[in-house]
């Protein structure tokens, strides 16, 4: 038995005084439970390192502290929240908060045996840690403009949220084979990026017989990294009760048929482009049939309230810059669908902004706005409902802040990943380049600061956390060698970008230059561009005319690594010579299973079943007590050395090593026993037999183990 010390104890009962959901007291509680038993040696590090993080807790390029993500859905954040937020990165962290390219924050340098009382800090504001990384639904996102944007036909922000919390702690999403990113856009525009995720979703309307019904259009199978894959549109009107159940089929068929060994081709992508649209297609509808929602009416009164202000006086400021203030509103204000109400953008370098800050803007808006921002897949802040007399005040406002910086969502706007700074995964520095480039637009190209024709992004690494493969222009990090050295080194990728109503392009991969060269071939495509494109031309339409060659051509020349001085081999923002150091992932990582954790872990997943079965959540018990028969299958071929890389094979080949071989006796097959799940109504009856089976299974495969190892 784990002894825990009384510092340890008195903070774990701190926790049951402050936390008022029992839910998430139990989840706390866990983790500080298993922090303790990883550090005592009880549970395998790779068991851990998932089960943190699917908490939230993510293992950073320097030893011994954490990244802490923030999950804040579809990037609503109250006044208070960011305050709270502001308040814990004080206490656990450095006061530093990074916005991400999926609408969190993340907080960096958190001592490990913290992040438990951190975690009761957020949720005193209902802020959560859980599922922000790992093997799990991520955070879902929605274009910053919902529910202001003129040309939406309804506010995605209620169904954004509606599946967040539908699929939080929800069984069948919590140890797939890899993470699952879904977004909702407000617009044809598509600002929420539909084409690059799991599951997309457009907002859409149509009329049938004089009634105006709302839906979606939906992509599937999306996604980024080394292999884009553009998502193929399944649906161009999935009705809105429908949404959830959707979500659901797919997220149950991916958990089954996913790939689990092999984490390169553990995305959905992958499975859909094995099995096929249409197979997978069937299989989802297989599925929806037993689920006990087969239609979820989705509530959206909380998002419909009249806009309230606590304070109605205009305060009377001076302008002394008439011209930087209209150009601030030309770039940085945009008019919402609300009449006499505008949204300010607010563009923060490279996502990064501190608490002293951040709780003065909270209090701004608070007072003179409605207590809400949101954060943007550019890793900017938008305020919302700003009356437009008060423009001019919250000018002023933002600029003792250094927040009216014009530019917002522009050119010079450039998108990065913390790269090298933090990630285990950088190769290069990615913020480092960031910064000279914004500094050459500002500099050499002032048009580009209103110029949003042009999207800039940076990624440390192949992953494409800044979606780097899909912008007009993008940089990735990586490595060249030269003699006994290494330098640091940038992809050049053009012709990327969003074309709206769900189409998108990949940016082709042009050629690799040494990172100090960054700055110059930036130079050379403006150059070309001002020099060359035609009137009403667009970026995109030009580089397909020139093609690709043209443009590698441009810049071949800075590719020659015959002539590097010195000053090359270090990289951006670093004093010393570059040393390609790229440390274990963790951004869902497949799971390293130990035996005895795989049928310790399958008790846990009956207690579950029966809990869940008390609180009368029947197909959640059902769910449970499914994955422990899966899991615990899965326990004995591994002991047997066979693979089992999806739930499907570790069902067919338990059939054919075990029962077939008669070593396990069932009543029937181990498929008729365990795809139950799919042929049977989620009933009370249903999840108490099922249950009663899991049991019953579990224990004959814990006495063979058993024997099995007496044997060794």
């Amino acid at each position: 038995m784990s002894v825990l010390s009384d510092k340890k104890i008195r903070s774990m009962q701190s926790f049951r005084t402050e936390i008022e959901n029992p839910i998430v007291e139990k989840d706390i509680l866990e983790l500080e439970k298993k922090i303790q038993l990883f550090k005592e040696g009880k549970i395998d590090e790779e068991r851990f390192r998932s089960l943190r993080l699917a908490r939230g807790v993510y293992g950073q390029r320097q030893f011994g502290v954490q990244m802490i993500r923030i999950k804040l859905p579809y990037g609503k954040v109250t006044c208070q929240q960011l305050h709270r937020i502001a308040d814990v990165s004080d206490e656990y962290s450095r006061g530093r908060l990074h916005i991400t390219t999926r609408q969190d924050i993340q907080i960096h340098h958190v001592s490990l045996d913290r992040t438990p009382e951190l975690w009761a800090q957020l949720e005193k504001d209902d802020i959560t840690l859980r599922e922000a990384c790992g093997n799990a639904v991520r955070n879902v996102t929605a274009s910053e403009t919902a529910g202001i944007d003129i040309d939406e036909p309804f506010d995605v922000s209620p169904y954004a949220d509606a599946t967040f919390k539908f699929f939080l702690r929800n069984p069948i999403c919590q140890e797939m084979g890899r993470k699952f990113k879904m977004s909702f856009s407000g617009t044809e525009s598509d600002t929420a990026i539909s084409f690059i995720h799991d599951l997309g979703f457009i907002a859409k309307i149509k009329t049938e017989n004089g009634v105006v019904k709302k839906g979606f259009k939906v992509l599937l199978g999306g996604g980024l990294g080394s292999q884009p894959r553009h998502a193929d549109v399944i649906y161009d009107f999935l009705e809105e009760d429908l949404l959830i159940p959707t979500i659901e089929g797919v997220l149950r068929i991916f958990d089954r048929f996913g790939e689990r060994a092999k984490r390169a081709k553990a995305r959905l992508k992958f499975l859909v482009k094995d099995v096929g649209i249409n197979a997978f297609l069937q299989l989802v509808s297989e599925e929806i049939s037993a689920l006990e929602n087969k239609t979820f009416k989705v509530d959206t009164t909380d998002f419909e309230q009249p806009i309230f202000f606590i304070e109605n006086t205009i305060p009377s400021v001076t302008i002394e810059d008439e011209v930087g203030f209209n150009t601030w509103k030309e770039t940085n204000v945009i008019q919402q669908k609300q009449a006499g109400l505008f949204a300010i953008g607010i563009k923060v370098h490279l996502g990064d902004f501190y608490t002293p800050k951040a709780r003065l803007l909270a209090d701004l808006v608070y007072k003179y706005a409605s207590n809400e921002i949101r954060l943007t897949l550019r890793q900017n802040i938008l305020i919302r409902h700003v009356r437009e007399e008060l423009l001019p005040f919250f000018y002023v406002e933002l600029q003792k802040l250094g927040f009216a910086n014009t530019g917002y969502n522009s050119t010079a706007d450039i998108t990065a990943c913390p790269g090298t700074d933090t990630c285990n995964l950088g190769i290069a520095s990615s913020t480092g380049i960031a910064v000279v480039l914004e500094k050459v637009l500002e500099e050499e190209y002032p048009k580009y600061l209103n110029n949003k024709e042009i999207a800039i992004k940076i990624s440390g690494c192949m992953n494409a956390c800044g979606q780097h493969n899909m912008a007009h222009i993008g940089f990735q990090g990586m490595s060249i060698k030269v003699g006994n050295l290494q330098a640091p080194a940038l992809q050049i990728l053009i012709g990327g970008g969003i074309l709206g109503d769900g189409q998108g392009r990949f940016s082709d991969k042009l050629i690799k230059i040494p990172s100090k060269r960054g700055p110059e071939a930036l130079r050379v495509l403006l150059n070309d561009v001002e020099k060359n494109q035609q009137s009403k031309e667009t970026f995109l339409e030009y580089y397909d005319r020139q093609g690709k060659i043209y443009f590698y051509d441009l810049l071949k020349t800075l590719s020659d690594t015959t002539n590097l001085k010195p000053n090359d081999f270090i990289d951006w923002g670093h004093s010393e010579n570059y040393v390609k150091a790229i440390g274990v992932g963790e951004c869902a990582g497949v799971v390293i299973d130990l035996i005895a954790t795989l049928l310790f872990e399958s008790e846990e997943k009956i207690t579950n079943a029966e809990q869940t079965l008390q609180e009368n959540q029947f197909s959640d018990s059902i769910y449970h007590a499914y994955t422990s028969l899966v899991n615990t299958a899965k326990a004995l071929l591994i002991a047997e050395n066979i693979k089992t890389n999806t739930q499907a094979v570790i069902v067919s080949d338990f059939q054919k090593h075990f029962v077939e071989t008669n070593k396990i006796e069932l009543n029937g097959s181990f498929e008729a026993l365990v795809y139950q799940i799919k042929k049977e109504k989620p009933t009370k009856a249903f999840a108490e037999s099922y249950l009663n089976e899991a049991k019953s299974f579990y224990k004959k495969v814990a006495a063979f183990r058993k024997l099995e190892v007496s044997h060794v």
